[in-house]
């Protein structure tokens, strides 16, 4: 073969190949979505964040497991549509928060929803949420849910004079429905909380199409069954986006972090007047003399049972060190 004929034949290679990269790229088409829906791996995708238009199916691309990132429930992200139904996550764009539990992002506010009733809400548990919530920027909502059975009269009292939205709500009556309806308008919400508080059925009761599936209460253990196995967005009819989560009967350590020791009396929102007016620099507000956070709870302008969550929490964030958390990082890699 002479030179001139083989290079026609490269050419040739050429041109088919830029022809077929054209018929591949004019069949895939780079979008912008949010994840509504996440299921066994699998990310269902809405384009443009509009539930009225057909999802597309999704896995992640191989780099979010190497950089170990996750895409979450609610996160915005760039997409790469194959056009069959099918399609890969290309990218994350920036949150304005993230959850390890709820497993959802960008989040306007935290439902926690707790019960009087069995399985009997720990209230150590509700102020580490709330705690958690505050940290990243998100409005929550405390739900006493099954009033019908309890009205939870001793962690109501807890957080009636608190800056906290606090509600009480039953499934079977109705009560608080209409209220909790008009604190969801217009905003993207998770429900969160133990296993057996009725979450499932408090949705079912906004929102009857719902339909979805609810558990019984164990009574060997005081504990209810999970009957939610995946985190998905519903929309009801007030302009609501809301997210129903697995329950649980203990909380998510990981959100436990360093951030969190080192911010941890802003997140405890009665704190907030008191903050800055202590007689020492780095007051921990723990046992310190001229603490002016102590005095508060002496005046019960703090309550007790408020201030006993806040030293447990910090005594369990207190081991954290930054080089021990690099060093656990590092190890994982």
């Amino acid at each position: 073969m002479t030179l001139e004929n083989r290079m026609e034949e490269l050419n040739n290679n050429i041109s088919r190949t830029e022809e077929l990269d054209n018929k591949l790229n004019n069949n895939i088409d780079n979008i912008t979505g949010r994840i509504w829906k996440a299921l066994s791996g699998f990310y269902y995708v809405y384009p443009d964040g509009d539930m009225k238009k057909k999802s597309i199916t999704c896995r992640a691309r191989g780099k979010f497991r190497k950089d170990k990132i996750s895409p979450l429930v609610g996160d915005r992200v760039k997409i790469r549509d194959l056009r069959d139904g099918t399609g890969y996550i290309e990218s994350i764009l920036p949150r304005r928060n993230d959850f390890v539990r709820p497993a959802v992002a960008n989040l306007d506010q935290l439902v926690i929803v707790a019960s009087g009733a069995v399985p009997k809400t720990d209230v150590y548990l509700i102020d580490r949420m709330l705690s958690v919530a505050a940290l990243k920027n998100c409005d929550a909502v405390l739900i006493f849910n099954k009033c019908d059975l309890d009205r939870a009269d001793d962690l109501y009292n807890i957080y009636q004079a608190s800056p906290i939205k606090i509600l009480r709500t039953s499934a079977v009556t109705g009560e608080g429905i209409d209220e909790l309806l008009n604190l969801l308008k217009n905003k993207f919400s998770a429900f969160t909380g133990n296993t057996g508080v009725g979450k499932s059925s408090l949705l079912n009761a906004l929102s009857p199409g719902l339909d979805i599936q609810t558990g019984e209460i164990s009574a060997a253990l005081g504990r209810g069954r999970h009957t939610t196995r995946h985190i998905e967005i519903y929309k009801i009819n007030n302009s609501a986006e809301i997210v129903d989560t697995p329950g649980f009967s203990s909380f998510e350590t990981s959100e436990l972090n360093l951030e969190l020791k080192n911010r941890l009396p802003e997140t405890f929102l009665e704190f907030l007047p008191y903050l800055g007016k202590c007689a020492f620099t780095g007051c921990a507000h723990v046992k310190e003399t001229g603490c002016a956070v102590l005095d508060a709870v002496r005046r019960g302008e703090i309550q007790q049972s408020r201030h006993a969550s806040y030293v447990k929490l910090y005594e369990e964030l207190k081991p954290l060190r930054e080089w021990e958390i690099k060093n656990n990082k590092n190890n994982k890699k």
